[in-house]
């Protein structure tokens, strides 16, 4: 049986993302793609030909966005606006591709100011995940705010793992990996509320 958006098993998605943005900061785009394949599949259950192109426009905003300070966040929201477009075209989800990669590439760079400037909150990163929670799935962003604390609770361990060194072997990962999938748990059962 094929998953949906809206019927998504939170331990697979989970446990890709961690698998990607593994990845991502060691510059492993081979191993982004696989992982992107597999998180795009059991997220959102397009057939599989979308799906393939889907993980492309994901790993290609990914290493656009990637370079810092000189990423390029245009670029990034091209290629998640084709991503969405794709998701769109399931019928499952209502959304407008464009705003969707707004709030999606949006998220992205809340959390990277927050990694180079203090003033920068982790809760201005919750904020900006709700809004995005909150329009893709087309809910309440209160309904959300608990598996956006969630993921950002992974990503300060993931922020962890990069300054400890960036080893496949580090606890940090373990920890990143079980952050996750509560927040995919928590997302799910706020889309199914």
């Amino acid at each position: 049986m094929r998953t949906s958006p809206l019927s998504f098993d939170p331990v697979v998605v989970g446990n890709r993302e961690t698998d990607a943005w593994a990845a991502y900061y060691r510059h492993e785009w081979g191993r982004f793609l696989v992982a992107a394949v597999g998180m795009v599949a059991a997220g959102f259950g397009m057939p599989p030909h979308r799906t393939l192109a889907a993980a492309w426009y994901v790993l290609r905003a990914n290493q656009v966005w990637s370079p810092y300070p000189d990423n390029q966040p245009d670029a990034a929201r091209a290629y998640m606006r084709r991503f969405y477009e794709l998701v769109a075209v399931s019928g499952t989800l209502s959304l407008e591709p464009v705003e969707a990669a707004r709030l999606e590439v949006e998220w992205w760079r809340v959390h990277r100011a927050h990694q180079h400037d203090e003033n920068v909150t982790r809760e201005q990163i919750v904020d900006a995940l709700a809004e995005l929670y909150a329009y893709v799935f087309c809910i309440e962003r209160d309904t959300v705010r608990h598996a956006a604390r969630k993921r950002v609770e992974a990503m300060g361990l993931s922020d962890q793992w990069v300054r400890a060194g960036r080893r496949r072997d580090d606890p940090l990962l373990a920890s990143e990996r079980r952050a996750l999938v509560a927040s995919y748990s928590a997302l799910r059962a706020a889309v199914e509320r």
